[in-house]
């Protein structure tokens, strides 16, 4: 059942974080797309805007795919952390812990959970496990 729960994680946490890299990429799910994404990354000082919000779309994008495969793990793990941590630096902190208040809980716990399966594993249902084990 571990890995079956694990599986669960990896997918909705993957997907999520993918569909956050299309808002950018794209402006699906009600995103802003390049244009919009870009304007607000130049607004907080993230130049060029526009090129900056296609790297942050693209790492959302790869690491939440590689994430729900479970395809090299320990660099989706690694493009979770640093976006997470940009978007923490140049956003979340200075508005404390709770998202409702955009504070940085959901990038922490981002971070934690792209970490924790990278430090355990993707599990039997992954790419890795056929590929590597």
């Amino acid at each position: 059942m571990a890995s079956l729960g694990l599986l669960i994680i990896r997918l909705v946490v993957g997907l999520t974080f993918a569909a956050h890299g299309t808002q950018k990429l794209f402006g699906w799910f009600g995103g802003h797309g390049l244009q919009g994404t870009g304007g607000f990354f130049e607004s907080i000082g993230i130049k060029p805007g526009r090129t900056m919000a296609f790297m942050a779309g693209i790492s959302e994008l790869v690491a939440g795919l590689l994430l729900a495969l479970g395809f090299l793990t320990p660099i989706a793990a690694l493009l979770f952390v640093a976006t997470m941590l940009v978007a923490m630096v140049k956003v979340h902190m200075p508005n404390g812990y709770w998202a409702t208040s955009n504070g940085y809980e959901y990038n922490l716990l981002l971070i934690v959970v792209a970490v924790g399966i990278a430090l355990i594993g993707a599990g039997p249902y992954s790419i890795d496990a056929i590929l590597f084990s």
